[in-house]
């Protein structure tokens, strides 16, 4: 069994979040939500678009597609981190997924304008699958490469190279985008985007063969399991959930998580339709936004994390999630472009560190060295996408029966609410907690 701290396999961890993220910047953030409202733009008819024989909006379909891939995950990861803990191999899984990811993103290059959506959206909803997929074992690595004192900081780093890795990459599709000549592209109107597809795909896997090789197999004293593998997931899931019952703070902690990732999560995965689609931001101005915000997330996750370490992890995450839920709020009332700038300078500073901290805290209050970590990371990973769906489907269907996505942030605004009382319920309980009761001191 290899030490924690090993500062290259810590590294070999980070280069695995440096490699999937420019999934998530360049598909859900930037390119392809600017391009996709704009090869469906059709005002003749309201922007409907056809899927399988059914009329929708076309924003509210690809959100709904998303929503569908993250419930689809919920289902099946269960199952899959189960068979991870107990045969030890859950880095197969990590590879399974990052391919499936990858190659979708692939996929996309053959979206053209007045193509048939199907394939598209089903390569869409399959990219989202296989990133989302592949975090929740990335995910549990932390409690088995890291000391609990280390945790804070070991994930922040995670994200600072996440962040880092996926503006590297933005710059280089923006390159693409904007002076497609340099590269003998003459097509400049629609191929430069799906060129920036495929790039996410050779960045994904390439990168990722990095933690492929460094990072253990699976989990160390792995058991056997004696029960049906499609069932056994969620009796383990459920077994889980009975240990987190007997945790009164984890379980505070996970009900606060959940609401305020509605809207956290949710947020991420819409601006870049929310700012095409209300504020008709031109995609070379929205992939500029986005990259500041990246850049403000990693000062943002350098903060946090030495505020968490000064004032608490539950603290520091309440004056986030109170940021996030002004933001909220505003985003309802912004009607140009330079709001929208303000509001996204905002948000990038509080991007990163409610992420990487929501995730320390988590593994903080698990207790030291469990064989099954990949089971409990599965929790957490099913309470995050649950979320997602939620989010995700309420902002589609505001949406829907509105007409606008106003209202569907201020929808989202109520989440974060809730969140944010929840966590200053979690901090007074810990007060009133005797130190000896608490799981592991946050």
């Amino acid at each position: 069994m290899e030490e924690k701290n090993n500062k290259k396999t810590i590294w070999a961890w980070c280069m695995f979040d440096w490699a999937n993220q420019s999934y998530n910047m360049v598909i859900t953030s930037t390119i392809f939500p600017s391009y996709f409202v704009a090869v469906t733009a059709n005002a003749k008819n309201g922007n409907m678009v056809t899927f399988f024989g059914h009329k929708y909006v076309n924003t509210v379909l690809s959100t709904y597609v998303l929503g569908l891939s993250y419930l689809i995950v919920v289902a099946i990861l269960p199952i899959l981190t189960s068979i991870a803990d107990y045969r030890g191999n859950k880095k197969i899984y990590l590879q399974m997924f990052t391919w499936v990811g990858s190659l979708a993103c692939a996929g996309l290059f053959f979206f053209e304008k007045n193509s048939p959506l199907e394939i598209p959206m089903i390569c869409f909803g399959l990219a989202s699958i296989g990133y989302c997929g592949g975090f929740v074992f990335y995910n549990s690595y932390l409690p088995q490469i890291a000391t609990i004192d280390q945790q804070d900081a070991v994930s922040a780093k995670g994200f600072i190279y996440g962040f880092i890795g996926s503006v590297v990459m933005q710059l280089i599709c923006l390159v693409v985008i904007l002076q497609p000549t340099w590269f003998g592209i003459t097509e400049v109107e629609w191929l430069p985007a799906r060129i920036s597809f495929l790039l996410v795909f050779f960045w994904w896997i390439g990168f990722a063969i990095i933690p492929f090789r460094r990072l253990p197999k699976g989990t160390p004293n792995a058991g056997s399991h004696n029960y049906n593998v499609l069932t056994g997931g969620f009796k383990e899931l459920a077994k889980v959930f009975g240990k987190i019952k007997k945790m009164p703070l984890l379980k505070r902690f996970l009900s606060a998580f959940f609401f305020y990732s509605v809207g956290v999560q949710t947020i991420m995965l819409v601006a870049a339709n929310f700012a095409a689609k209300e504020l008709h931001i031109p995609e070379t101005n929205l992939i500029a936004t986005l990259l500041g915000i990246q850049l403000l997330a990693v000062v943002g996750a350098l903060v946090t994390s030495k505020s968490s370490a000064r004032y608490g992890n539950v603290k520091t995450l309440i004056g986030l999630v109170t940021v996030w839920t002004i933001s909220c709020c505003c985003v309802y009332f912004v009607t140009n472009a330079n709001q929208f700038y303000i509001a996204a300078f905002v948000i990038g500073l509080v991007l990163g560190g409610v992420q990487s901290l929501s995730r320390s805290t988590y593994s903080k209050y698990l207790p030291e060295n469990i064989p099954d970590t990949a089971s409990y990371f599965s929790f957490y990973d099913v309470t995050e996408k649950i979320s997602i769906v939620v989010g995700l489907f309420c902002f589609a269907f505001v949406e829907a029966h509105t007409s606008t996505m106003r209202n569907s942030a201020l929808a989202l605004d109520c989440f974060f609410a809730v969140g944010l009382f929840l966590l200053v319920a979690l901090m007074l309980a810990e007060k009133r907690t005797p130190k000896a009761d608490i799981e592991v001191p946050v």
